[in-house]
């Protein structure tokens, strides 16, 4: 017999304890014991054994679990085609008829005591996420699960790998490298990013600042230092703004190749690169990837893996149903609702609230309310001697 589930029994119960919250091996197991006769009916799986299972988290090739992320990612869109098509933007950003990608990375807090594959700081363990997100779908366009030992310039441009010409690729200031940026520029990508604290340019030309007052200055500019010049030949542009973070106004600098956009609009795009921030806060408070069921960097990858799955599968359902409410109440329905034999899309399309009456149209009491008072006017005579 052999010592692995089958893969579809693997990832059925990584998906359950996706969709569940389960933090144990032990419990993904005991549910799906309770739960046998339903669990077989998925796919025909088999409700896994705790030596099988752990023994599929460690050797079965977690590369499998990336190739069935992106082949579910591209069936779903070819099933709904509106489902990564791009999500109109406010204010700047609505004009832009153009690919909008943000390079990002997260941390994911590991135990070292047990993971000492991990090995981040002297007494730290982590794994990391680096993430190229589809501004515009709001959706992953790359990917890549690792150790947390490499710096994120170092992934730069494995994420940027699938950008063409006239794409805007959007960066914190952990990947503003000469080389990198320069290296885009080539490729006819556009960008905007921060510029770091110990960056020296030299001004070349002034432009014209417009008329919105949260401008404060651009201009062109060049390195200081001959190596930077020679990484990055030409002139860079430089737009300081104070932009909105957390309700607080902020003074930031950015650096692009573009010379054509209003500086409101380079700070506008550089805001649009939160995008990849929230999408990695609702990754972590929605899905099992901070309790991990297997402590090997395999194990790791598969549940990091089956967790972007099942957040996929639910941004699906979201868009299907037409929610409008908070993604992690998307996520405690779906939650409620695992042995539930009832359409998911159905139950989601009873959440919401009632529509307001048009202007001029009477409004009626609810009829509860209305028969209470009602209770209250009835004489019912006195009471009995």
């Amino acid at each position: 017999m052999s010592s692995l589930c089958s893969s579809a029994s693997h990832v059925v119960a990584l998906l359950y304890g996706q969709l569940a919250g389960c933090d144990s091996l032990n419990g993904i197991v005991d549910a799906a014991h309770v739960h046998e006769g339903e669990w077989r009916n998925i796919r025909g799986a088999q409700p896994p054994k705790r030596n099988t299972f752990s023994n599929a988290n460690r050797r079965r090739d977690a590369a499998m679990a990336e190739r069935l992320y992106w082949e579910v990612f591209g069936h779903l869109v070819s099933v709904c085609p509106g489902f990564g098509q791009y999500k109109r933007h406010k204010g700047f950003l609505a004009r832009m008829r153009r690919g909008i990608f943000a390079i990002d990375s997260s941390t994911i807090k590991l135990c070292l005591n047990c993971i000492d594959w991990a090995r981040h700081r002297r007494k730290k363990a982590a794994a990391k996420l680096h993430m190229n997100l589809d501004v515009g779908s709001r959706l992953p366009a790359f990917a890549v699960v690792e150790d947390a030992g490499h710096h994120d310039s170092t992934r730069a441009q494995t994420l940027c790998a699938g950008l063409t010409a006239g794409d805007v690729c959007l960066a914190d200031r952990a990947y503003t490298d000469f080389g990198f940026l320069d290296r885009l520029r080539a490729r006819g990508i556009l960008f905007v990013v921060r510029q770091k604290k110990n960056m020296r340019f030299k001004s070349v030309k002034t432009l014209p600042k417009g008329r919105d007052a949260s401008v404060i200055s651009d201009e062109l500019v060049e390195p200081v230092l001959a190596h930077s010049k020679k990484l990055y030949p030409v002139p860079l542009r430089r737009v300081t703004a104070r932009v909105e973070v957390d309700g607080k106004m902020k003074v930031m600098t950015f650096l692009t190749n573009h010379l054509g956009w209003s500086a409101r609009t380079v700070a506008e795009l550089y805001r649009a690169r939160w995008t990849v921030e929230l999408f990695f806060k609702e990754l972590k408070q929605t899905c099992q990837i901070h309790d991990f069921v297997g402590y090997n960097e395999n194990a790791v990858k598969w549940q990091v893996w089956t967790g972007m799955l099942a957040h996929l599968l639910l941004r699906f359902m979201r868009h299907v149903a037409g929610w409008d409410l908070s993604f992690s109440r998307l996520a405690g329905v779906a939650r409620a609702a695992v042995w539930v034999k009832r359409d998911l899309v159905a139950i989601l399309k009873t959440y919401g609230t009632a529509p307001r009456p048009k202007p001029g149209e009477p409004r009626e009491k609810p009829p509860p309310l209305q028969a209470f008072f009602d209770f209250w006017r009835i004489d019912y005579g006195t009471a009995g001697p």
